[in-house]
């Protein structure tokens, strides 16, 4: 009998496989994988966690953003939703923090602030921005949401099954097993003990490009983590109401822009666009695919602006900005392609193009053929994740803090202050 020892990384999960050969060809492998377990918590503990404080807390990671009347409203992932007194962008005031579990992206409209919490949105009334009030939420609406993944494996779909007394609230690590009897003569593979792991307008606030929230006229669009499907909301009533059916995604969907009645939604594979004509029936345009990779887009003038960028759970090397002509969105069309170091979140406003990427770079970008030989500045120094312009004045939140900078003057760029992440 020979012993060998192979070791394969396959679908996300570190697999060791010991294999012990008999004289007949038979064999009998046994596979050890590391694969994420979901730790749930009680639904009705979970969905009383909600606190409203009007003492700040310090900013300790990078998330979303959006800005509403003079207010800049950042999620930090998975803990909740820091307000920033923005009525003097040179001297920000961190001024309330809403504790919200589970909490990724925000949407504002009308004074009123949602929200997600894992598998559910819940909402506020911020007409008093530094004492959010707690109005409803909607249970089990983002049901293919799950908590992030902070590691190179895969976690088990399966024990994820929703349910009414319990939520998953985060991952364990664990290490497992799975014993095979394998005949080559047959080609077939039993598993004796275990299975194989598998992987699974002026009313509205402005979000920055990484959004999974949109709003269009009196609704709201999300793309929640691998949920492969858009849910709409009403919100033109005193609450939020699921409006229809969601729409099927024949991909998993990152980010949502919306631009004139169409939504661009980003995902690993590329670029689709969605017509809302009807907003209650989103209806299908086309695709552009890329190299598969993690990507925003962002659309001005009929050209879209799209970044890739490794490192991160896509899975790889290629780091760009592609410029597509979307006047045709029957027929979107690459038009130029722009070689980077890491770029994120972008954002384009008046032939302007921000964009995250070795800190923060800003072009011209009237002529998208050129939009390289074009640039305006180049800040450095920080890893910045979002932007968002509005009037004259840039905010971006990066890897250390929420940057600002008067942009009044386009050849000569400013910063205006600095509201630093708390490590």
């Amino acid at each position: 009998m020979k012993n060998l020892l192979y070791i394969i990384i396959a679908l996300g999960f570190g697999i060791l496989f010991n294999r012990c050969d008999d004289s007949d060809g038979e064999r009998i492998e046994t596979l050890n994988y590391k694969i994420n377990e979901p730790v749930f918590m009680d639904a009705k503990v979970f969905r009383n966690s909600v606190k409203v404080s009007q003492t700040p807390k310090g900013i300790t990671g990078q998330g979303k953003m959006c800005f509403y009347e003079g207010f800049i409203y950042i999620s930090e992932p998975e803990k909740g939703i820091h307000i920033i007194n923005n009525k003097d962008p040179q001297n920000p005031q961190n001024i309330a923090f809403i504790e919200i579990m589970g909490n990724a992206d925000i949407a504002i409209r009308d004074n009123t602030l949602y929200a997600d919490s894992y598998i559910d949105m819940i909402w506020f009334d911020i007409s008093s921005p530094s004492d959010p009030q707690l109005k409803g939420r909607l249970e089990n609406v983002f049901l293919g949401a799950l908590p992030p993944v902070e590691n190179e494996f895969g976690y088990d779909y399966t024990l994820c099954e929703p349910a009414k007394d319990r939520i998953v609230t985060g991952w364990n690590l664990v290490e497992r097993s799975v014993t095979m009897l394998y005949n080559p003569e047959d080609n077939r593979n039993e598993y004796l003990d275990g299975s194989p792991p598998t992987s699974s307008d002026s009313k509205n606030g402005v979000n920055g490009s990484m959004s999974r929230f949109c709003v269009y006229k009196d609704y709201l669009y999300a793309v929640m983590n691998e949920s492969h499907k858009m849910d709409i909301f009403d919100l033109s009533g005193n609450a939020p109401v699921v409006k229809s059916d969601s729409v099927s995604l024949s991909w998993n969907v990152e980010t949502i822009f919306n631009y004139k009645e169409y939504l661009y939604l980003g995902t690993p594979r590329g670029m689709m666009i969605y017509s809302v004509s009807d907003p209650i029936r989103p209806e299908y345009q086309s695709s552009l695919q890329h190299v598969y990779g993690c990507d925003p887009v962002v659309v001005e003038n009929d050209i879209a602006y799209v970044t890739i960028h490794s490192g991160n759970s896509c899975g790889q090397n290629t780091d760009e900005l592609l410029v597509i002509d979307v006047s045709d969105v029957k027929e979107p069309k690459q038009i130029a392609s722009y070689a980077m170091k890491n770029p994120k979140g972008l954002a384009v406003q008046n032939g302007i193009l921000y964009l995250c990427d070795d800190g923060l770079k800003i072009y011209g970008a009237e002529n998208p053929q050129e939009i390289i030989a074009n640039k305006i500045a180049h800040f450095t120094g920080m890893d910045g994740y979002d932007v968002i312009p509005f009037d004259n004045m840039l905010m971006m939140i990066a890897n250390d803090g929420l940057y600002q900078y008067d942009c009044t003057n386009i050849e000569d760029i400013t910063q205006m202050s600095k509201l630093p992440i708390v490590k």
